[in-house]
């Protein structure tokens, strides 16, 4: 059981909404985000409703203001609680072409610099086998998010990026 409680305010300040379970839209509710207490669970929250716009990946802690979630500004729509299932393994591949075209490599650990690491600047397509894992644009885990778990992603859309700049990459774990 998960449990997330965004606020109005910085620093736990002002109108809030808990949640317990996936939302497909809170916004109604407050018209701004700008501080979240993460109570139990990691979460995937989204700056629109139903899943959509920029992701942020959050596990247990206190945020006090939306540049501690890496937040490019105060608006969150909708948030979905991350379902671990115990004992799994980590492992994907990753593709330098849409559609699993082109050179391949697996990864089964985090990688702070794809550049570093596989002389790579972009992914254009992937294969999650095993675990949860988070995309970041920019190296040692920083920038846009994206959150991917276990299936085919064909092309950066399908992860929710406009680019396939993806230049870090670690395992999310409970």
């Amino acid at each position: 059981m998960g449990r997330i409680i965004f606020f109005e305010d910085k620093n736990f300040q002002g109108r809030r909404y808990e949640c317990d379970s996936d939302c497909l839209d809170f916004h109604a509710y407050l018209s701004r985000c700008h501080s979240i207490r993460v109570e139990s669970g990691a979460w995937v929250v989204y700056e629109r409703p139903n899943y959509m716009g920029y992701q942020y990946v959050l596990t247990r802690g206190d945020y006090p203001e939306y540049q501690r979630w890496m937040g490019l500004n105060d608006r969150l729509s909708s948030c979905k609680m991350i379902h671990f299932t115990s004992g799994s393994l980590y492992k994907m591949q990753l593709y330098e072409k849409a559609d699993f075209g082109g050179q391949a490599v697996e990864a089964t650990e985090d990688c702070p610099s794809l550049l570093e690491k596989f002389r790579w600047r972009e992914v254009n397509s992937c294969k999650v086998f095993d675990g949860w894992w988070v995309f970041y644009e920019r190296p040692n885990y920083s920038g846009r998010q994206y959150f991917l778990e276990k299936g085919d992603y064909c092309k950066p859309g399908d992860w929710g990026a406009a680019s396939a700049a993806v230049q870090s990459f670690r395992r999310l774990t409970e």
